[in-house]
C-alpha cells in the first residue's frame, strides 16, 4: 500500500481545511498517511522571522485570511479568527505526538475545530483535555505523558527532521520517495503521486 506522512502545525491557518480533507482523499487513493505534528518556529527563526509571515507581511495576511475564508465556505465549514493569532501551539503538538494512530488524527482535527471553526484558545490545557476526551483518549494520562522529557526530546527531533527533508510550511504532504508537496492546494497532487509512485515500484 502507498504511504505518505502529513506534516501539520496548529497553529497554520491553512492546516485546518488540509486536516478536515486529507484522510478521505488518501483513502480514495489507496495511500495511508501518517499524521506527523511538528512547529514551524525554528524554521522560521532559521529564515529570520519571529512571527508568522501573515502578521510580518500585512498585504499576504489579508490576503490569506479572505483565501482561507473562501475555502472553508467552500468546503462548508466554519472559520473563526482565533485570537490571538498565531495561537501557541506548543502543549497541543506535544499532546498530539502523545498519541498514536486514530487517536492522533482524530485529536488533531478536533484541535483544529475548535481553534479555527470556534476560536477556541488551543494552549488553554482544559480546551485540550476536552477534547482528549472526546476522542477517548484519558486527559490526565496523556498530558503528563505530554510534558514528559521524553516527548518534548521527540518534538524537538521531529522539528528537526521536517527541516531535513525540506518541509518549508504547514501542511506538507511528504511521499515516500521524498517528494515534497506544500499546502492545502496540493494534497491531491501529493496523494497521486504517492500512489502512482507505489504503483511504478509494485512488482
Amino acid at each position: 500500500m502507498a504511504s505518505a506522512e502529513f506534516w501539520y502545525e496548529f497553529a497554520s491557518t491553512y492546516s485546518y481545511p488540509a486536516a478536515l480533507r486529507v484522510a478521505s482523499l488518501a483513502e480514495e487513493r489507496g495511500v495511508s498517511v501518517a499524521w506527523r505534528p511538528f512547529l514551524l518556529g525554528p524554521i522560521f527563526a532559521a529564515q529570520g522571522w519571529r512571527d508568522s509571515p501573515f502578521n510580518i507581511y500585512p498585504a499576504k495576511g489579508r490576503y490569506m485570511w479572505r483565501d482561507v475564508q473562501r475555502t472553508c465556505d467552500a468546503m462548508g465549514v466554519p472559520l473563526k479568527r482565533p485570537e490571538p493569532f498565531p495561537q501557541p501551539s506548543l502543549l497541543a503538538a506535544r499532546v498530539a505526538l502523545a498519541l498514536e494512530g486514530d487517536q492522533r488524527s482524530n485529536f488533531s482535527r478536533q484541535v483544529y475545530i475548535a481553534e479555527f471553526g470556534q476560536g477556541l484558545p488551543i494552549a488553554d490545557r482544559t480546551t485540550l483535555a476536552a477534547l482528549l476526551a472526546t476522542c477517548g483518549a484519558d486527559p490526565v494520562a496523556t498530558l503528563e505523558r505530554a510534558e514528559s522529557d521524553a516527548n518534548k526530546t521527540l518534538l524537538k527531533a521531529e522539528c528537526a527532521r521536517a527541516a531535513a527533508i525540506g518541509v518549508v510550511g504547514a501542511p506538507c504532504l511528504v511521499a515516500e520517495d521524498g517528494e515534497v508537496f506544500w499546502g492545502n492546494d496540493r494534497l491531491e497532487q501529493g496523494l497521486d503521486w504517492a500512489a502512482r509512485r507505489r504503483a511504478r515500484v509494485s512488482p
